[in-house]
C-alpha cells in the first residue's frame, strides 16, 4: 500500500490520525479538546469535522488507486447531527462506487459510539503531474 499522509502538514497541523487504510476504505481520528477546536457555542467547529471527513474520504479512495493517480474532492455533501464536545471523533470512510475519472464515498463520524456527523461525496481520479 501506498503511503498517505506522511507529507501532509495540514492534516498533521490539524492533529488528524490515520488509524487504518486499505481495500477502499479508511478510518481516522482527532482528538478534540476545547482550547484548540470548539467555536464561541462550545462545540467542536464544524470545519474539524469536515477536515477529517474528507480526508479519510480521500484515503478510503486513494487506497484503490494505480501507482501514477491521484484523487481530488469535487464535492461533499455533510450532514452535522449533533454537537461535537471533548474526546475522540473517529471517521469511518467507504468507497461506494469507483468508475474511470469519478468516485462516490460514504463517510459516518463517531464520538462516544454515537453518530454525529455523516456525509457523502464525488471525487475525481486523475493522471498525477508527474505521469503525464
Amino acid at each position: 500500500m501506498r503511503p498517505f499522509g506522511q507529507d501532509f502538514e495540514f492534516a498533521r497541523a490539524l492533529g488528524l490520525q490515520m488509524v487504518t487504510r486499505g481495500d477502499g476504505r479508511c478510518t481516522m481520528a482527532i482528538d478534540i479538546n476545547a482550547r484548540q477546536h470548539f467555536n464561541p457555542q462550545g462545540v467542536a467547529h464544524g470545519g474539524v469535522a469536515y477536515s477529517l471527513a474528507d480526508t479519510a474520504m480521500g484515503g478510503a479512495l486513494f487506497s484503490t488507486l494505480d501507482e501514477g493517480f491521484w484523487c481530488a474532492t469535487l464535492e461533499i455533501k455533510f450532514n452535522y447531527h449533533v454537537g461535537v464536545r471533548e474526546g475522540r471523533l473517529t471517521c469511518e470512510a467507504e468507497v461506494l462506487h469507483k468508475g474511470k475519472r469519478v468516485a462516490n464515498i460514504d463517510a459516518r463520524l463517531f464520538q462516544h459510539d454515537r453518530l454525529v456527523a455523516s456525509a457523502n461525496g464525488n471525487f475525481a481520479i486523475f493522471s498525477a503531474p508527474s505521469a503525464r
